[in-house]
């Protein structure tokens, strides 16, 4: 079950309504977000729009909505939906009109879903995930949230053919993030993470990790480390809208720590559940 939404019209979710002139579909000319709603609430939606406003500022999209507007919008999505627990996909495009590189003069195109949540199992969280590297192929302004995820999907089905959940990205010798997810590593009880820059997604998530262990008073470290260091570290965890905070437990084959996830990454998870 979901709901659909397109320029102004809601939709069901199989219904074909993408006309073939729209941007997105040609040339990626677009940004997203993914909000959980969690118990009929979205999560964070305040940051989540924030976000989508500066990618859309950073690529030039010229939105007129306003983020009150964009709320309104998701909110009357999710009731429309009547589902409690579920991900709003929202996606803004330069438009609908004949295929041309050059920006266009017509309006943006706004589309969305609202899906039930597909949740990751206590078992899974129990046991942890596995992960490998993998060379950062994307572009050099990753903090835009850009429909352009070719690098990332080829990345994130390498993984899974390895038999793992993600792909950990490495650029110059040090980790950036993962295919779909931020990454964090914990040494000596302390939590370090890549620094905000343009190489990486200022990830929602990543910020209430940060809320979670300010209210632990546990050490957050912006930091860039190596792939040796992560290998190194007592426990790694990475942190996405839909993985929330997921323990990694195996890298190439080799075991983090006791190959078990970490009383740190579930102290964290337990204050991120609070948080929600």
């Amino acid at each position: 079950m979901g709901i659909g939404y397109i320029n102004g019209k809601f939709t069901n979710l199989d219904e074909l309504v993408l006309p073939i002139d729209e941007r997105g579909h040609q040339f990626g000319d677009g940004v997203y977000e993914v909000i959980r709603v969690y118990n009929g609430t979205p999560f964070m939606l305040d940051e989540h729009l924030d976000r989508l406003i500066n990618s859309s500022k950073a690529i030039k999209l010229p939105i007129t909505q306003t983020v009150e507007d964009f709320k309104n919008l998701i909110l009357e999505a999710v009731d429309k939906s009547q589902l409690m627990d579920c991900n709003v996909y929202m996606q803004i495009t330069r438009g609908i009109v004949t295929r041309n590189h050059l920006f266009p003069t017509v309006p943006v195109s706004i589309t969305m879903t609202v899906r039930p949540a597909k949740l990751i199992s206590q078992t899974t969280r129990e046991k942890g995930e596995t992960a490998i590297f993998h060379e950062d192929e994307r572009w050099a302004n990753c903090y835009i949230k850009s429909l352009n995820l070719l690098p990332n999907i080829l990345a994130k089905q390498t993984a899974f053919e390895a038999g793992c959940y993600e792909a950990i990205l490495v650029r110059d010798g040090y980790v950036t993030e993962a295919s779909s997810s931020n990454v964090f590593i914990i040494k000596d009880g302390k939590v370090f993470t890549t620094p905000l820059s343009k190489q990486i997604l200022p990830g929602i998530t990543r910020m209430a990790v940060k809320n979670a262990t300010n209210l632990l008073n546990i050490d957050f470290i912006d930091k860039n480390f190596t792939p040796e260091e992560l290998l190194e570290a007592d426990e790694v965890f990475v942190t996405s809208t839909t993985s929330e905070v997921l323990p990694i437990v195996k890298v190439d084959g080799k075991l983090i720590g006791t190959g078990k996830p970490g009383e740190v990454t579930n102290r964290i998870y337990q204050q991120f559940l609070k948080l929600i």
